[in-house]
């Protein structure tokens, strides 16, 4: 076991966050123990704050098929899971990303695992490459997607080139070389 991720591992049986990761949720650098910020922004619609989102990125960086990273987002309202899981599907329709078929399958998962929020509520992706997509809820696992296609599609909803928030893109890579 390297260094980092044993020093992770011990700070997150002590519940204390390890020097230079005093800002880093614990789920995170259990997920990820050499996370580093990428990058962070809000995401407005309509000029209404919906959440702040935050790019964790490993060691290697942020690659967009092959390094675990994490994405948080921190609800500045509340919604209903149903709406954040149709809405995500939305974005990944505009994408042009899977079939009809796939994106209701898609549809049905999310809907199951995500859950409603409310102000302050955090939901973390945590991208697995070529695996699948797990999530947390306030550090607490909610459940995983097993579909290499649909974690690479529901991340592509803020990291994709064509993203309908490329501010937002922008300022989540913006510490990437």
């Amino acid at each position: 076991m390297k260094l980092p991720r044993l020093l992770a591992t011990v700070c997150l049986l002590l519940g204390i966050a390890s020097a230079g990761a005093a800002n880093i949720p614990a789920h995170i650098l259990q997920e990820l123990p050499d996370a580093r910020l990428s990058g962070q922004g809000t995401f407005r619609w309509f000029g209404l704050k919906i959440y702040d989102a935050a790019l964790w990125v490993g060691e290697s960086g942020y690659q967009t098929t092959s390094a675990k990273f994490i994405l948080n987002l921190s609800y500045a309202r509340e919604l209903y899971g149903e709406k954040i899981a149709t809405v995500s599907i939305d974005e990944i329709r505009e994408l042009g990303i899977g079939s009809g078929e796939q994106q209701q399958i898609w549809l049905g998962r999310m809907k199951a695992i995500f859950p409603d929020v409310r102000e302050g509520s955090q939901i973390s992706g945590v991208y697995l490459p070529g695996q699948a997509a797990r999530f947390y809820l306030d550090g607490k696992l909610l459940g995983e997607i097993n579909d290499a296609e649909f974690a690479r599609a529901f991340f592509a909803i803020w990291l994709d080139p064509r993203t309908s928030a490329g501010g937002l893109r922008k300022q989540l890579l913006a510490n990437q070389p």
